[in-house]
């Protein structure tokens, strides 16, 4: 509460000198702190919404408290003393009249005992606790009795250390009282669910930031008050208006036209592959044909789950781009997966492309500089007909002759500069065609907000002959069993993947280490070849390993996250994921469709540490609890999402995404289907309001959805 030698009452304050433009230009104190918030124009402020409230409006007897409450009480102090025992306090004794209360202060300076002295009368808000001897309070707010009472409760904002609560109030209702909140929906909108357009913006704001003492506090805190809804409506429709626009944009580029011709490399590639598509493969694989055969470029996502066979639809993208004479670039985010693509690549394509004179070539870091200027050459020239590769592709020094579509994969693991990168390869100015890949699953409320520009293709459908894989959650006292159940496996002739979330010791972290596990199971598995394989280990030793290893020699690989995504390995039948509960939901799926690719019955062992407490979190315990109960990619990236919310989920849309501060696509979902109707409309009819609009709520943060 404010200094009790502040005048009675709240006294109204007028905005930082200069505004708050030119408060947030000052370096240090609150005004640098304002602009550590974001809070830099006066619509920032405006939206800077309340934590939560405190009631200040009346003022309670203590004969009507009750022990919890957090009251607003008038007494008189009748007793004020240092104690020093059981340690050093100031102790407040106060009579409102009707009862006593003890106001305990562990911190304290002169000035504050001076103004507590015995006949002071204050006003006093804390939470009141009960005990042997009668009320009390540590650490109340406090302040001269008299003066009115607020008509609205007090809001309480999020703030940093350097900006206290009376300043940040006092900047907040200055920015609400200048910001332009003129009405930007227009009234031909189709009417919100909920009546959530019914108030109006300035109203809506003002209420969220003094709401009336008879508000349900339930209705303020779900945010299911028609206030709140008028602003995650707003929320919704700009972000609908920027994806609209993005996406009006990127259809005005051009792109080259290709069309597979009759006979050529794609009927060719189709004839040759040793299994049938499935129906969702082939579904996906005429969208993206008939995307590629028009002069805007494709923007595409393409999502399946682990094993459903996206790369083969890749390829079957790239034949067409090669028989039209175009090249085609892959890229994947770990050397692994890029290496996994282009033996499958090569295997397919390789044959068909050797009688007219083309090549897949190979791009990574860890290139020797020979070799890398090769096929640098190769791509240069245009006789590299497809590129595979990690982020080497997008550098600078890489030319294409002629290239018309990028496949990325994994795409949640690259941002957005690098997309960028990748699509500014194309000379004459024109746009190469962009797939995305995703092995996780977007759910629907994502896809239709985050990822609206884009259209979305999903393989819903997993090829034949994958056996569902059980999932078991095992306490690690019990990692002898496991060892057992290792050595039945390896008798068997299959093999075993253990995965740890850490290389070496950690001082931090009391988790067991990879190269600990790999001399462990070496000890326990006299005989069989156990292999380790980690990301700080040279490119020529991890695809050694990796040779053993999918060449059947070796038994068991212990290995960090590098084969999360991309090793496909029929033979291995079990997965055994150490710390499972440290691991997020989307890696331990990832993680669990290493297994279960042939014929084999396969399991996925979650081996958990419930640390030193015997209980795992609330978090941990959803996670696991959905790994065990479901195998569905699209179950389980639902349940991330209500796990982490969008903005964990999303990652880096990936690096300066203006995720959603007030709507939430899990309860949302109505007004997210209005904003989705109602945002083309308007950028037809009322271009300039739309404009007004997304600049209100995104500011300068649209540049992400370019790519």
């Amino acid at each position: 509460m404010p200094n009790p030698k502040k005048p009675p009452g709240r006294p109204k304050v007028s905005a930082p000198p200069g505004g708050a433009d030119a408060a947030s230009r000052r370096p240090g104190g609150p005004d640098a702190a304002l602009r550590k918030l974001g809070l830099e124009r006066d619509i920032d402020l405006a939206l800077h919404l309340p934590l939560r409230y405190e009631d200040e409006t009346r003022i309670v007897k203590l004969r009507d408290a009750r022990e919890g409450d957090t009251v607003q009480i008038e007494a008189t102090v009748t007793d004020c003393q240092i104690q020093y025992r059981p340690r050093r306090q100031l102790v407040v004794t106060v009579d409102d009249g009707s009862d006593t209360c003890v106001l305990r202060f562990f911190s304290f300076y002169p000035s504050q005992q001076k103004s507590l002295a015995v006949g002071a009368h204050l006003r006093i808000r804390g939470e009141l606790k009960g005990g042997f001897l009668g009320w009390q309070m540590v650490h109340p707010g406090w302040r001269a009795a008299g003066g009115e009472l607020p008509q609205a409760l007090t809001p309480v904002y999020s703030t940093v250390a350097s900006l206290p609560q009376a300043y940040l109030r006092k900047a907040v209702a200055s920015g609400l009282e200048r910001a332009d909140l003129r009405e930007t929906i227009p009234p031909d909108a189709p009417p919100a669910p909920g009546d959530a357009t019914a108030w109006p913006l300035r109203r809506a704001l003002q209420f969220l930031h003094h709401p009336t003492p008879e508000v349900s506090l339930a209705a303020l805190e779900d945010r299911s008050h028609p206030a709140w809804l008028r602003l995650k409506a707003e929320e919704l429709l700009a972000q609908q208006l920027s994806q609209a626009r993005s996406r009006r944009e990127h259809d005005a580029l051009r792109a080259p036209t290709l069309q597979a011709g009759p006979g050529g490399l794609h009927e060719q590639l189709l004839a040759a592959l040793p299994f049938r598509l499935t129906g969702a493969q082939r579904r996906v694989s005429e969208e993206i044909a008939a995307n590629l055969q028009r002069d805007r470029p494709m923007h595409r996502l393409l999502q399946g789950d682990v094993g459903s066979g996206k790369t083969i639809v890749a390829a079957l993208a790239a034949a067409i781009a090669i028989d039209a004479g175009w090249q085609c670039a892959l890229m994947a985010p770990t050397e692994i997966l890029a290496e996994q693509h282009f033996r499958k690549l090569i295997g397919w394509l390789e044959p068909l492309l050797a009688p007219r004179g083309l090549r897949v070539a190979w791009l990574t870091g860890s290139q020797k500089k020979k070799e890398r200027q090769a096929m640098l050459e190769l791509v240069a020239s245009g006789e590299a007909a497809l590129v595979v590769g990690t982020h080497a592709v997008i550098q600078e020094q890489v030319q294409f002759k002629a290239l018309a579509l990028a496949v990325i994969d994994e795409q949640h693991r690259f941002g957005v500069e690098q997309r960028l990168a990748l699509r500014g390869k194309l000379r004459d100015g024109g746009e190469p065609h962009l797939l995305m890949m995703s092995a996780t699953p977007i759910p629907r409320t994502l896809a239709m907000s985050y990822y609206a520009d884009l259209d979305v293709s999903t393989i819903d459908e997993l090829p034949p002959g994958r056996t569902p894989v059980v999932t078991k959650l095992i306490s690690d006292n019990r990692r002898d069993e496991v060892v057992e159940r290792i050595r039945a496996q390896v008798a068997e002739g299959r093999q075993v993947y253990w995965v740890c979330p850490l290389i070496e010791e950690s001082e931090n972290l009391d988790l067991t280490n990879a190269t600990a596990t790999h001399e462990a199971l070496g000890a326990a598995l006299p005989g069989v070849m156990v292999g380790l394989l980690h990301s700080r280990m040279p490119g020529p030793e991890k695809k050694a390993v990796m040779s053993l290893f999918t060449g059947g020699q070796m038994a068991v690989l212990v290995s960090t996250t590098v084969i999360e995504v991309g090793v496909d390995v029929p033979n291995a039948s079990l997965m055994v994921i150490e710390h499972a509960e440290r691991f997020g939901l989307s890696q331990l799926h990832q993680l669990r469709g290493r297994v279960g690719r042939g014929a084999a019955a396969s399991a996925c062992v979650l081996l958990y540490s419930a640390g030193d407490s015997g209980r795992l979190g609330e978090t941990a315990r959803a996670r696991l609890k959905a790994m065990a109960e479901t195998n569905d990619g699209f179950e389980i990236a639902r349940r991330d999402l209500e796990i982490r919310g969008p903005g964990e989920f999303l990652g880096a849309r990936q690096s300066g995404a203006p995720l959603l501060r007030f709507a939430d696509l899990l309860t949302d979902g109505p007004l997210l289907e209005w904003a989705r109707a109602a945002a083309p409309a308007m950028l037809d009819r009322h271009p300039g309001l739309a404009e007004q609009h997304v600049a209100r709520w995104l500011g300068g943060r649209q540049d992400y959805l370019k790519a």
